[in-house]
């Protein structure tokens, strides 16, 4: 078989897994806020959730666009077959679990984002303009984190709680990913480092260890999913699949 010369421009298809778990990522998270919808505690929150849905779900349709059909990748594939950490999909739970997991996920990306955006990669493009959008998420996540940390002694306790269920999903944030040129050792240090900020001057305390209940999710990545994933896929994909080629 004759082989391309070493110098040869790489394909698209080199950064396709790439595409894939980053769209996974937002496309995931993105749903999940969209569940937000008539059930936020205040009329402000509604349009704030709705707004970082509707930017996760714009950087979701270009990242898949780059591995595929967008549509199809979106409402086709069997939960298997999706890329995304296991962070994204965890339930929306209280108010306060949602921030945990926004705080954890929008600043892990406003990192990643700003890895992405200083070189000349295919995700460059998405990331520059990404990264302002994903500032907005992190300083949303941080107001709520101080507020509901800093707040009532029920808030407060709530606020913990939703930390110390969520951690155990963050390591899996910082694993390599094929096709993806970051330094996930900076991305560590620097989201460990502003989440710990954070967590204390909302007068909570950081979970330590590999997770705050002695295990560490770790394989979403690999298509392995938690038990909530399933229903909420099937949510996601019902309109598609029972229309199908149906359009507006």
């Amino acid at each position: 078989m004759k082989q391309a010369p070493a110098d040869a421009p790489a394909g698209p298809s080199l950064h396709t897994a790439a595409a894939l778990a980053l769209g996974d990522d937002a496309l995931v998270l993105s749903h999940r806020l969209g569940e937000w919808a008539g059930h936020a505690p205040v009329l402000e929150e509604e349009v704030a959730l709705a707004n970082i849905a509707l930017d996760l779900l714009g950087q979701a349709r270009f990242l898949l666009s780059l591995a595929g059909d967008e549509d199809e990748l979106a409402y086709l594939r069997e939960e298997r077959a999706f890329r995304n950490v296991q962070l994204v999909e965890q339930p929306n739970g209280d108010f306060a679990r949602t921030i945990a997991r926004q705080l954890f996920f929008s600043t892990y990306q406003e990192l990643l984002y700003g890895q992405l955006a200083a070189g000349d990669g295919p995700f460059a493009p998405l990331a520059a303009k990404a990264v302002k959008e994903v500032a907005y998420h992190r300083d949303h996540a941080e107001h709520w984190t101080l507020r509901l940390g800093d707040g009532t002694e029920e808030s407060h306790r709530r606020m913990q709680s939703a930390l110390n269920a969520l951690w155990r999903f963050t390591d899996e944030l910082f694993a390599p990913v094929e096709g993806l040129a970051s330094d996930t050792a900076a991305l560590r240090d620097g989201w460990l480092t502003l989440i710990t900020k954070t967590v204390r001057q909302a007068t909570l305390t950081l979970p330590t260890g590999p997770g705050s209940d002695a295990w560490t999710a770790g394989a979403g990545r690999q298509g392995i999913h938690t038990e909530p994933f399933g229903r909420m896929l099937a949510e996601m994909q019902h309109l598609h699949r029972s229309h199908p080629g149906a359009s507006w």
